[in-house]
Formats: structure tokens, sequence, C-alpha cells
């Protein structure tokens, strides 16, 4: 199978070993209830450089990473959310929409403050739908062909990542209705799902400074920044994207781009992350199983390890 990355030993070896210890720290957590994708960054760094280097140069420059059951499709929460945004920054750099102050503002919640509501309007104006009532199945075969549109345009990029990936849903607080709940699927069969392979792929993209352009990665960036000053974070545990997931383990003066997402029945955070003087990682790591949904502190603990294995690596 082939990566967008190189496999290695040295961090197949920290890799499994992070693991271990994490199922060692939290017996609730199942081997088939993790999946994890970690990406170093050796010197000279490709990313966060505003797009220095063109597209072709930049995904011919080898980058080492490990990964655990990164192929695995999983039931992807708000992570879904990276994907809508680099979808609407494409439709906008193409003019297939135009800008508004209510889109601006609704990509901008959708990231900073995972809402479902924003999302919800950022997934009509991508698809050129509405929810609503049931439709007569004519109608209702248009509509669906116009909600795979974001599925199209990530196939269309021809990452071998993006072909096991549906990114079609709304992201929901209650649950789909009248035509969503149809277009979900009677057993939730045509609900979302990423890989953290995927995803990883996705934010090295953001990051590199080539989803869409340099200056569309770079505004979307900004949005994906957090501030780990604990005076910074939202005062409701729900909408605290730090606390209870990667950028948990980390030292104030780290840097940290990210996109969390929860349910009853996931836990999933994708980071891209900057450690004063050390080489600059890339880690996704979704988690599944309801004990292990609610439990705060399993994100964080692989987060510490993952910061510690890159502090030994010099």
């Amino acid at each position: 199978m082939n990566f967008f990355f190189n496999k290695d030993d040295q961090l197949e070896n920290l890799g499994l070993g992070i693991l271990e210890a994490t199922w060692a720290a939290f017996p609730t957590l199942a081997r088939n209830q993790i999946a994890l994708t970690w990406i170093v960054y050796d010197p000279p760094v490709l990313v966060n450089t505003g797009g220095a280097l063109t597209p072709d140069a930049f995904w011919n420059y080898p980058i080492r990473g490990f990964t655990y059951r990164g192929v695995e499709r999983i039931y992807p929460a708000s992570v879904v959310k990276l994907f809508y945004l680099v979808a609407v920054n494409e439709w906008l750099e193409k003019n297939m929409v135009s800008t508004s102050k209510e889109l601006e503002r609704a990509m901008r919640d959708m990231i900073v403050d995972s809402s479902n509501d924003a999302t919800s309007l950022v997934v009509d104006i991508l698809s050129g739908t509405t929810s609503g009532p049931e439709l007569s199945p004519g109608p209702f075969e248009t509509w669906k062909q116009q909600r795979n549109i974001v599925n199209r345009y990530f196939q269309s990029l021809g990452w071998s990542e993006m072909e096991t990936i549906n990114v079609c849903q709304k992201t929901w607080c209650d649950g789909p209705y009248g035509r969503e709940r149809a277009f979900v699927g009677e057993l939730l069969e045509n609900r979302n799902m990423l890989t953290t392979n995927a995803t990883a792929r996705l934010l090295h993209s953001i990051i590199g400074g080539v989803a869409v352009s340099s200056g569309r990665s770079q505004a979307m960036m900004a949005l994906i920044k957090r501030s780990l000053n604990p005076n910074d974070l939202p005062k409701d545990a729900e909408e605290d994207q730090v606390t209870g997931f990667l950028g948990g383990a980390l030292p104030q003066e780290a840097q940290i781009w990210s996109k969390a997402g929860w349910t009853s029945q996931v836990r999933h955070d994708a980071a891209y992350i900057e450690l004063s003087e050390k080489r600059p990682y890339l880690l996704v790591v979704f988690t599944e199983g309801k004990a292990n949904a609610k439990n705060r502190e399993i994100l964080p603990f692989v987060s510490k390890l993952v910061r510690e294995a890159v502090v030994g690596l010099g």
C-alpha cells in the first residue's frame, strides 16, 4: 500500500511503544478502538513556510511517519469540518461560489467553535442543496448527486487515501430529520467516514501551503490555530478543543493547529504541533467506544508520549 510518507523503523518502534503504554494505562481501550497517524518533519522543515514550495516539489519531498490502523474507516464527528473547510476554499478560489459575510462567519464558527449549525450552511453552499422534508424519488436522486460533490472533489485529487472516505453529511446535535435522515441510510450506512491517514494527508497539505493555494492554506491555518493559554480556552468544556485532546499535554509555549471531534461514541483530534527547538510533527488520533469517548485523559496521554518521543529525536 502506498502512503504519502515513508514508514520508518525508528518511528515504528516508538509508535508501537506509545500504543502499548496507552493500552496498559487505559484498559477500556481495545486494540481496535484506536487509530493513529504520526508524521515527523525532519530538517530542513518544509511546512509552515507560507507555501514556499510548489505543490510538485512539496509532494515529492520525502517525509517519515508511523501509522496504526490508519486505513480503517471511522466515523469522524467534527474532524470532517476540516474537509469542508478545504472544499469551500476550493469553491471560492474557482469562483464556484461567492464569498459573503455569512459564509465567512460560518467558516470561522465551523472550525473555531465547531458549530454544527455553521457547518450546515457550509454544506448547503458547497452542494447547492438544503435540508427539509423527504423528497420524491426523482428529485431525491438529483439532491443526492449534488450532495456527493465534496466526495467527487476529494477523489479528483488522485490521492489513494481519499478513495475510501465519505464526506457528504452534515454534522448534527440531535441527528438528521426528513431528507437528511433518508440520505444517511436506514442503518447509517452512508454516514461520514474518514481514516487517520486521509485526515493526516489533508492537514499535511494545509500546513504545507498547497491546499487550494498558499494564501488560502494560510487563511485555513489561522482558523485552526489554538491557544494553549488556559485563560483563552472556552469556559464551556463542550467547546474546548484543547484540554481533553492532543493540546492538553503540551507546554504553553508550544504551538498547535488542530481540529477535534467528539460524540458519545468517539473522541478524535488532528493536530500539527511545533515545540521550541524540536522537530515539528503532525498527529491524528481517533478513538472509538462509549467509555473512551467520555475519557478526557486518553488523547492527552498519547500526546504526551509522542511529545516526549519527538524531544528524544533531538
